[in-house]
């Protein structure tokens, strides 16, 4: 799955969302997604893996960028007030882990704390920085369900417009989520927005698992044999054109 990597640099997009089903391992590609970019990383952790390979780019991009990394999965509530203190709270957290903003006033604006906290990374390091948000939907879906979702639609247009639209500390961005949220509502003005869905063939075999994939897990557990049934459970998706 570490061609991931390969395919943002290659098939570069400022903004990119990826749209994929839920246990799908948008979260897993995320994570990956930091430990390859993030400033301090360990290096060993690629070791053998496809993107070990292609040691020009890994020159160029490993552990060379501060990484904002938000799962906004948590942020909910009955209440719109409930939800948005969840969202300060998160990004609260991810500010803490850069300890040398821990005296900065500047991140009190929740709108935007994100823009805030990119720039004073590429302050220190010099660095343009790679912002990872998953599971963007999931307050606005909550939102919905509870009653709330003009404010949070403002509160989030608001957010991904400061850091991902007006945001020259930004290299470039990558958000998941189950759905499609209108570009209207809340991408409005995102010129350098890309949009990578089950239908679209780019990336296509970088979440979840293909059929040779399937295969050889099986095999490394000695389970050739059920290979019909893990089929008859979990098959069914189509991503561009791999199944």
């Amino acid at each position: 799955k570490t061609k991931l990597i390969e395919q943002l640099l290659e098939r570069w997009g400022e903004v990119n969302l990826f749209t994929r089903p839920r246990r799908f391992g948008k979260t897993l590609n995320m994570s990956m997604l930091k430990y390859f970019f993030e400033i301090g990383t360990d290096q060993t952790l690629f070791d053998g893996l496809y993107i070990s390979d292609n040691q020009q780019l890994k020159e160029e991009y490993m552990g060379k960028f501060p990484v904002i990394f938000l799962s906004l999965k948590g942020v909910e509530g009955l209440t719109f007030e409930n939800a948005k203190y969840r969202l300060m709270q998160l990004v609260g957290r991810e500010a803490n882990r850069f300890h040398f903003l821990s005296d900065s006033d500047r991140l009190t604006e929740l709108i935007s704390s994100l823009k805030i906290l990119s720039e004073l990374l590429y302050k220190h390091y010099g660095k343009k920085t790679i912002l990872l948000i998953d599971e963007y939907d999931v307050p606005l879906d909550k939102a919905f369900q509870n009653g709330y979702y003009k404010e949070m639609t403002t509160l989030i247009r608001g957010m991904f417009g400061e850091a991902l639209k007006t945001n020259d500390s930004l290299q470039f961005a990558v958000l998941t989520g189950c759905l499609r949220v209108s570009k209207e509502s809340i991408f409005t003005g995102l010129n350098n927005f890309k949009v990578v869905s089950i239908t679209d063939s780019r990336f296509d075999e970088q979440f979840g698992f293909t059929d040779e994939e399937v295969q050889r897990l099986l095999a490394d557990y000695h389970l050739k044999d059920h290979i019909e049934e893990t089929k008859e459970w979990y098959a069914g998706y189509h991503f561009g054109d791999t199944d």
